[in-house]
């Protein structure tokens, strides 16, 4: 898909992080921009610096997202490039004992449904009802192509560290959507790939103490520093125009792979 201010694009955690970047890579190159995220002001400041247009989700619940898709398309139009980023971390063990107590806890069932329901179902609703809204326009490519999805999946879909229990389950799930939504959809000449990063400049890892984010560092093989949001959205650019790639995963990790801690 060539990428051009006629093409239309949805990014869902699109204030900060790998999202942000993405929506500034894209508008850089002319595309109309949509975001959704719960950080109204900094939504709307991303927005206004890119010319795009915010609209507050939860993408979690599915009358926000009706309501942000609603707002969007009436604004840019219907989304060719639909790129999911929304989603939340956190770390609970499958069951822990109290190291001064010795009491056993079994992991908080709240709490890994809430994982799921961002990191997952939000992407597989954003995915569907995206896909649903592509099936409608003509395509563009001469191979008949109307529409990418790309989905964030991460690392700990395959290296799931102790305490990632919920979350490498959430991002386990989206790596495993990648093949039967593109071949779902393959007949309507949408495509849907998943990106699985390790270690970025994201806010979350911003927040580490130095001597956490060095020692991270030695299980990264080259180059060995953490990447940026640009290197992530030149990546999503990348799997938009290829349109021979479909149904498949990427790690960008510089070559790591996880221990158990």
């Amino acid at each position: 898909m060539k990428l051009s201010h006629e093409i239309s694009a949805i990014i869902t955690g699109g204030a900060s992080g790998l999202g942000e970047g993405t929506a500034r890579l894209l508008a850089a190159k002319g595309v109309k921009v949509g975001i959704f995220d719960m950080d109204s002001e900094r939504g709307e400041q991303v927005a206004a610096d890119i010319g795009g247009v915010f609209a507050t989700v939860d993408v979690s619940d599915e009358t926000s997202v009706d309501a942000g898709f609603a707002v969007l398309r009436a604004a840019n139009g219907q989304e060719r490039v639909m790129v999911n980023c929304a989603g939340i971390a956190g770390g609970m063990k499958t069951a822990s004992r109290d190291r001064k107590s010795g009491e056993i806890r079994a992991h908080d069932a709240g709490f890994f449904s809430k994982i799921i329901a961002v990191n997952l179902i939000g992407t597989f609703m954003c995915t569907a009802k995206s896909a649903a809204g592509m099936m409608a326009l003509q395509p563009t490519e001469p191979d008949g192509e109307r529409g990418v999805i790309i989905n964030t999946s991460s690392v700990a879909a395959q290296d799931g560290q102790i305490g990632q229990l919920a979350y490498a389950a959430s991002k386990g799930g989206i790596l495993s959507m990648a093949l039967p939504v593109a071949r779902d959809l393959a007949r309507e000449g949408i495509r849907c790939n998943t990106i699985l990063p390790g270690f970025f400049e994201t806010p979350i890892y911003e927040q580490m103490k130095p001597e956490v984010k060095e020692a991270l560092r030695a299980y990264l093989q080259f180059p060995a520093r953490f990447g940026t949001t640009q290197e992530y959205a030149q990546l999503v650019t990348m799997l938009c125009e290829q349109v021979y790639i479909n149904g498949e995963f990427i790690r960008a990790d510089a070559g790591a792979r996880m221990p158990p801690r």
